[in-house]
């Protein structure tokens, strides 16, 4: 992959291999050490196949594919080059970002951890620890999909890298880079050498039809990279990144040291006479660092880009500069710490309405680069839709719900393609109580749907609505999302039944939703209970202590649903009674129980019951469910609390 994103300067290279030189060095070391790494590979595969310096041969495999941005292929070389003790401080950080390039998140998480503890290198170690907790949170992004739909842009892709592109307001064409119809190789990773292609489509919206063409004017070069050109509204500014030749009065390094690696800068170019001038450098351009992916915002004077110079916040930074009068830029200014991660964040975009859409891989993502978008001040990742395990990179919104973006994932034409994504519409949801009404018989032992009953719905904000249940028992009422509720059944002849429903967490995912308009119906059932007059009803678990009448805490909750059960039913008058076993003196026990009886009525009449409803009786042992009882269980049986409904009012 070419994308005038991972070059380094020859000093770097050096320094890897100085990290873990043998004598002599080893075969594949010179192309290493200048950046050649798609020769470097074989050489260093077939040192590692006879044995000799395997180790160290399996850590320059990884360590190149990992700088010329192939890290998902490195994963096998750096475990090899760890299994073998090789002598490298920074090999088992850069496994982990193999682990987590290829999906493996919890194996990176703990990788990263224990590269954190390991004593290795002190910077990256710094970093481990931060990454662990990366990786386990890119397992919730990978998660977040079927927001968009993702489709790749045929007439667009190639066997080649084509990526990026921005639209020409002034001929309606859309200009992008290819490596398409070069046969120069760029020996970082071995792709053709990129050019800017312009297309016209047959069908605009669509991004079908048409025939993409080199485009025409002083841009292409025979022995240079050009990419991610942007132009100004009015058509007459163009910014595009190119790379230098790599010969040696065409190059530079941070340290003046001399190298034959590609840098990339940020060239300018204005539309004058009806042609484009001869580009010239940009003043933006930091001598020491690679500048690249411009993007003008849609105000035609703030421009972004990307940038390896120092001060950043880790890898590449985003920045952003104001194109004057004079053609010239103000200093470049960088996005701060809330857009730029400790990796590299790059390729900006921006939608019609502003929003800053960018890629990077120092943040909790699906794969290496992930596409973001700005949101409150905050990257959010677009989810597993837009992106992948591959690198998804060079976002182009074309509205606020529609672009383009590059892609280096299966399935394409070639190493990058372009595809479009779309917002999906949201899938909407209402919710409905699918109600069921049953009227318990205890004398005729049946549970059936009965009609006629009253449902009144209240919602946690005091909302009412009311149901009338139908022949098969059935009611239905529309309810919102994300709230509580609380349904209580009435009907003549019945105790009134109660139930509730929470909304939250119920509705399904976007999948799971086959229209744009959904029904989703959550089943309530409300059992009434037939009202039988003196027919005693046990309130289990009323407990005293030996020889008191005081109500326990235990005791107040079972009190305070029998307390519900008067508010529900306002219309009945009971008797509360209390009984106890026969053991002690007759006269004992009644008073006893009278006592407890009497307390518990206490207790509900403090709890605003009016007492005119309800009366205390005390019954001692002289109402025995079990006779002659002997063991404690069936004691406990007969000490219990009772209440019988005595009158319901008309």
């Amino acid at each position: 992959m070419s994308k005038l994103l991972f070059t380094c300067v020859a000093a770097g290279s050096v320094a890897l291999l100085s990290g873990c030189a043998t004598s002599g060095g080893i075969k594949g070391d010179k192309q290493f050490a200048r950046g050649q790494y798609e020769l470097a590979i074989p050489l260093y595969k077939a040192e590692a196949a006879k044995g000799q310096n395997a180790a160290i041969a399996n850590y320059r495999i990884g360590e190149a594919y990992r700088l010329s941005n192939r890290v998902e292929l490195a994963e096998p070389f750096y475990k090899e080059a760890i299994d073998g003790k090789v002598k490298n401080a920074d090999a088992g950080y850069h496994y982990a970002e193999a682990l987590r390039a290829n999906g493996k998140f919890d194996e990176a998480a703990a990788q990263f951890a224990t590269y954190a503890t390991s004593g290795g290198n002190r910077n990256l170690a710094a970093r481990a620890e931060s990454a662990s907790k990366d990786a386990l949170a890119s397992k919730e992004v990978a998660a977040i999909k079927n927001a968009y739909e993702v489709m790749p842009v045929d007439a667009l892709n190639s066997p080649s890298s084509d990526f990026g592109g921005t639209m020409m307001a002034s001929t309606g064409e859309l200009v992008f880079a290819s490596g398409r119809d070069n046969q120069k190789k760029y020996l970082g990773n071995g792709e053709s050498y990129l050019d800017l292609y312009a297309i016209k489509f047959d069908n605009a919206a669509a991004m079908t039809g048409g025939t993409a063409r080199k485009l025409e004017g002083p841009f292409n070069s025979e022995n240079r990279l050009e990419a991610s050109a942007t132009y100004t509204p009015d058509g007459h500014t163009m910014v595009f990144a190119r790379s230098n030749t790599g010969k040696k009065n065409d190059y530079r390094g941070p340290d003046g040291s001399k190298t034959t690696l590609q840098s990339v800068d940020l060239w300018i170019s204005y539309y004058k006479a009806g042609a484009w001038s001869e580009p010239i450098l940009a003043n933006i351009n930091d001598r020491t660092a690679d500048d690249f992916s411009p993007a003008f915002a849609p105000d035609g004077t703030t421009l972004y880009f990307a940038s390896g110079r120092k001060g950043g916040q880790g890898g590449n930074d985003l920045y952003r500069a104001t194109l004057g009068p004079n053609g010239r830029f103000s200093p470049a200014e960088n996005l701060g710490e809330s857009i730029n991660s400790a990796g590299n964040d790059n390729f900006p975009g921006v939608a019609p309405d502003g929003t800053l859409y960018f890629a990077s891989d120092g943040r909790p993502g699906v794969g290496k680069l992930d596409i973001f978008m700005v949101k409150a001040g905050k990257p959010v990742n677009l989810g597993a839709d837009v992106n992948s395990p591959a690198d998804d990179f060079a976002p182009v919104p074309l509205t606020n719900e529609t672009g383009l973006f590059s892609s280096n994932r299966a399935g394409g034409k070639g190493s990058d393609d372009e595809y479009m994504y779309k917002k999906k519409s949201l899938k909407l949801v209402t919710f409905y109580a699918d109600g069921t009404v049953l009227e318990r018989d205890d004398k005729a032992k049946t549970t059936l749907p009965v009609a006629g009953a009253t449902v009144t719905v209240t919602s946690a904000n005091g909302q009412r609505q009311t149901a009338t249940s139908g022949p098969d028992g059935k009611f239905s009422v529309k309810l919102d999302s994300v709230t509580n509720y609380s349904f209580i059944a009435e009907r003549p002849g019945d105790f009134a039944a109660r139930t509730s429903l929470n909304t939250s967490g119920r509705k399904p995912s976007q999948a799971q939703l086959p229209n744009p308009m959904n029904d989703v119906k959550l089943p309530v059932t409300l059992t009434l209970n037939k009202i039988i007059l003196a027919k005693a009803i046990e309130v289990k678990d009323i407990l005293y202590d030996y020889n008191k009448f005081d109500i326990r805490p235990d005791a107040a909750i079972r009190l305070d649903t029998l307390v519900q059960t008067l508010v529900d039913n306002p219309k009945i008058s009971i008797e509360l009674s209390s009984h106890t076993d026969s053991r002690g003196k007759d006269a004992y026990n009644l008073k006893l129980s009278q006592q407890r009886a009497q307390a518990a009525v206490d207790y509900i009449v403090s709890k605003g019951i009016d007492k005119a409803r309800i009366t205390a009786k005390g019954y001692g042992e002289t109402r025995p469910l079990i006779p002659n009882a002997k063991t404690e269980e069936e004691y406990q049986r007969n000490r219990r609390t009772e209440f019988k409904v005595t009158r319901v009012a008309n």
